[in-house]
């Protein structure tokens, strides 16, 4: 389906139609995904508090033993790999979306991270991690005295 977007500068620009034209190729090219879903993978979402930080990350057809996580300082790295199914030397793909093969995903964290303080825990399929900010970084509140 070819998407038409009508800016109002776009009306005398001579590259706008060329512009629609890389998009919609592009969106061939993706196989129809939209760019929300197109990004990095894992696909991961972070709460963050005062003093600690959370992440899940969606990981299905894992298992605890196939995923690698590291911390240091600000960053944090998710690593594993996905089996590549097993095929026959007759067999076509006709649509493959299920990942295969190795992926490795780095995030900055808003705040360091105490490494002697992290829950990591796997349940179906998702990854959760909470994160603790180390006590000597977290924010201090002061006391202000009125004269």
């Amino acid at each position: 389906m070819l998407q038409t977007t009508y800016l109002p500068w776009s009306y005398n620009d001579p590259f706008a139609d060329m512009r629609r034209l890389q998009g919609a190729m592009n969106r061939l090219f993706d196989g129809g995904r939209s760019s929300e879903r197109s990004g990095a993978y894992p696909s991961v979402n972070f709460w963050v508090g005062q003093d600690s930080v959370v992440m899940s990350a969606e990981l299905p057809g894992l298992t605890d033993q196939d995923i690698e996580l590291t911390v240091k300082d600000t960053m944090i790295s998710l690593r594993g790999t996905y089996p590549e199914p097993e095929t026959g030397d007759d067999i076509r793909w006709h649509r493959r979306e299920r990942p295969a093969g190795s992926f490795l995903r780095s995030i900055e964290l808003p705040f360091r991270i105490d490494p002697d303080h992290i829950d990591a825990r796997f349940e179906n399929g998702v990854l959760t991690v909470e994160m603790q900010r180390p006590e000597d970084d977290r924010p201090k509140h002061i006391q202000i005295k009125s004269s």
